[in-house]
């Protein structure tokens, strides 16, 4: 089995507010704060393995950087679903890659189970564990305790606040999207103030079941890029197939673009394009011809969702290159301009300054493979800075058995365009997990500090800062 696999092998294990060592460096004067991550805790329960990396229960952890030092805790997101699968030492409910185990009537009937397992947006007095198919889940800021289901004042059950918004640094809004099923699919946009109640709503109907995990924000647009993927829902509801299994990669059909007023959330326009997948973009912003440039990170089909599957076993065979794309996109027409490949490096998890979200910007963040290794054996290696104006990537290889988690940029106060690169890394060599911190500038040098964490963190999925 290869090494990173030794870090999802057991369930995770939580721990309480405990102090860190400094294992190298120091903590930067200036950096001081709360870093977030969220990700799948636990893939197995009794004796039983979940079906998709995206099934496994939500575990967040926080390190809070203070001036008197660092602290961190790790805890599970006590959803009713984790309570009761506890409870009972076993799966109780389907997921994204699962059914419930036993006969496929034991699937009838039965609610998905929200993992809240995907990201975290940290508001001004509490935290939100996130996950696409359903509402968010309040967690206080310092320890982590679970305060329950959170519907920002103004969702309903059946109105998913999805895992990526997007927050407006000029005036503090948050925007986010959430797809929902009942006589039609409905694609829901929500705008919310600076403290996440959700102040402004509307919604758009689509053509059977799509997947949709991220969107983007352009100056006045928010774009999203809808694969061409079909899910065939008979075989869910009749309990035979999980939703991952049910999908279909259709390439005949095109990418559709959806262009929405980001204002008034109201639809602009919408066309076909080639068909690509993506997970995730990285910014948006509208260029001097009033057009719109969007970067994300593309792959040529669907393989990359078996990929993922298969790291929930420990051992992948399925290689799913995703590289770093920009689009130029006519906002009244969603028709694509001109598109190109900025990078052929196999990557994902791309972030810019988040003060920098849909405008202009010169760094993108990324994970990285590192040089030479099997894209079908490993996960990654590296975190890089692409360097949009000079068309140069650096990249912080953290050497041999060691895996970062996706970047986090945090600005200097004093100059937002430098800053610090922290990531919580996996060292399979003595089997445990640290927090690293690299000046932006100098992202192939030694970190500036390392922090051990008291237990293994396996790897997860998104996370964010909160300046303290």
């Amino acid at each position: 089995m290869p090494t990173w696999s030794q870090a999802i092998a057991k369930p995770a294990e939580e721990f309480p507010l405990k102090p860190l060592p400094i294992l190298s460096g120091e903590i930067p004067d200036g950096l001081r704060g709360s870093l977030y991550r969220n990700g799948p805790g636990r893939l197995e329960r009794g004796s039983q393995k979940v079906g998709h990396w995206f099934d496994g229960d939500g575990a967040i952890l926080a390190i809070h950087l203070r001036e008197e030092g660092a602290e961190a805790t790790y805890r599970y997101v006590q959803t009713e679903g984790y309570k009761k699968e506890a409870e009972a030492n076993e799966f109780l409910y389907p997921n994204y890659g699962m059914t419930v185990p036993g006969p496929f009537w034991k699937t009838w009937g039965k609610e998905v189970k929200n993992a809240a397992n995907t990201s975290v947006l940290a508001l001004p007095d509490k935290l939100l564990a996130l996950w696409e198919g359903g509402n968010p889940h309040a967690l206080d800021l310092d320890n982590l305790a679970t305060k329950g289901l959170d519907y920002l004042d103004n969702l309903s059950e059946k109105q998913p606040f999805s895992a990526h918004p997007k927050i407006d640094h000029n005036t503090g809004n948050i925007y986010n999207f959430g797809i929902s099923l009942g006589a039609k699919v409905t694609l829901n946009l929500y705008q919310s103030d600076a403290t996440g109640k959700v102040i402004q709503k509307s919604d758009y109907p689509l053509e059977g079941l799509r997947i949709v995990h991220d969107f983007v924000l352009a100056g006045s647009y928010i774009i999203f890029f809808v694969p061409p993927i079909r899910v065939k829902l008979l075989p869910t509801a009749l309990g035979l197939a999980s939703l991952s299994e049910a999908m279909e990669w259709k390439p005949e059909l095109g990418t559709e673009i959806l262009i929405f007023d980001r204002d008034s959330l109201s639809f602009i326009s919408k066309a076909k394009a080639d068909p690509w997948f993506q997970w995730h973009y990285s910014n948006g912003c509208v260029n001097e011809d009033g057009n719109i440039i969007v970067e994300f990170v593309r792959y040529s089909d669907f393989s990359t969702n078996q990929n993922l599957k298969e790291v929930a076993t420990g051992k992948t065979k399925t290689p799913a290159k995703g590289t770093l794309w920009e689009v130029e996109i006519d906002p009244k027409k969603a028709t694509v301009i001109h598109q190109e490949q900025l990078l052929d490096k196999g990557s994902d998890f791309p972030i810019v300054p988040s003060h920098q979200t849909g405008q202009n910007w010169r760094y993108t963040y990324l994970s990285v493979h590192r040089d030479n290794v099997d894209l079908s054996q490993e996960i990654f290696g590296a975190i890089a800075r692409y360097d949009r104006q000079l068309k140069q990537l650096t990249v912080a290889d953290m050497g041999e058995n060691r895996y970062p988690s996706e970047p986090i940029f945090v600005p200097h106060t004093l100059n937002s365009e430098k800053g610090w690169v922290l990531t919580v890394v996996y060292d399979g060599n003595p089997h445990s997990s640290e927090l690293r911190i690299y000046d932006s500038e100098e992202l192939e040098n030694s970190p500036l500090c390392r922090l051990g964490l008291p237990n293994v963190i396996p790897m997860g999925f998104h996370g964010t800062w909160k300046q303290g």
